[in-house]
């Protein structure tokens, strides 16, 4: 709970909102629509909003940690003075204002979602996630759909460094893969969702098996977290297409630069061995 209350509690919020109750996703929804408006709004008037008790309010409040509707209002207050952060719709951006071409706002919303994707991960997840990839004897990636690309980039710049990693396209031949793994191993899941159920089910099987497991995820409390020994997460998209969150990807793939960087850094001269010796054998590929 502690670390909890120290994440951005909007992004917070967001990130946690498919593992809701009806009731409190209500609650959940009409805060994040307009967080300005819940400022300005008695207990009776998000309870009249959201359709929710005054009880099933003051609940909410304290399951994020906070001892009530007043506490929460202070921690909302406080974090739109620091970020901004507000309602994104087709016809606003961030701050509330409208215009700009919709190329601006795509580039605006994805700085925004790199910029909280920061705040939600302490340096320290993203440190004992990076040490555990370093310290381990092979690192296998697991995703589905539009996430094994990520999966598929994260394994390809881990073997430019020198650090023996594979990734499977086929889902079956990633369960295969998993009931290889054993302790000394470092296995990946990557799930937007979070619920993806072959990619949740690799990570449980090669934990039996006694590797260590790690999760990208874009939905905090989702299943995938609860069998991750280090979570990470990409800021949750508030815009979809097509059901396809807008910046995941983005998000996503920073996160995995942060942990290669880390990683290129601490082996500073095997790095610039492994890095120069590919790059010898790949410019006679290159068509002159």
């Amino acid at each position: 709970m502690e670390e909890e209350a120290k994440r951005p509690l909007l992004v917070y919020i967001q990130g946690i909102l498919p593992s809701l109750n009806p009731t409190e996703r209500l609650i959940a929804e009409y805060v994040l629509a307009d967080p300005e408006r819940t400022l300005s709004s008695s207990i009776a008037e998000v309870r009249d909003g959201c359709g929710a008790s005054v009880g099933s309010i003051v609940g909410f409040c304290r399951s994020l940690g906070l001892k009530g509707f007043a506490e929460f209002k202070i921690a909302v207050a406080r974090e739109l003075a620091q970020t901004g952060f507000s309602g994104f719709g087709a016809d606003t951006d961030r701050n509330g204002a409208s215009g700009g071409s919709v190329f601006e706002k795509v580039f605006q919303y994805h700085a925004q979602s790199l910029m909280e994707t920061l705040r939600i991960n302490p340096e320290q997840a993203l440190k004992d996630a990076a040490l555990a990839i370093d310290r381990s004897r092979h690192v296998e990636l697991f995703a589905i759909g539009m996430s094994y690309p990520v999966a598929y980039l994260t394994s390809c710049k881990l073997r430019l460094i020198g650090l023996p990693a594979s990734s499977q396209a086929d889902s079956h031949m990633q369960l295969i893969a998993a009931t290889q793994l054993r302790r000394g191993d470092v296995a990946i899941g990557i799930s937007c969702s979070g619920a993806t159920r072959e990619v949740v089910h690799c990570l449980e099987v090669a934990k039996s098996r006694g590797a260590k497991t790690i999760c990208l995820t874009n939905s905090m409390k989702s299943p995938i977290t609860a069998t991750a020994d280090y979570a990470l997460f990409a800021t949750p998209s508030e815009i979809k297409y097509f059901q396809a969150p807008l910046a995941s990807r983005v998000t996503q793939l920073a996160l995995v630069d942060a942990l290669f960087v880390f990683l290129a850094q601490k082996h500073k001269e095997r790095t610039a061995v492994q890095l120069r010796n590919a790059g010898e054998e790949l410019l006679k590929q290159r068509l002159t």
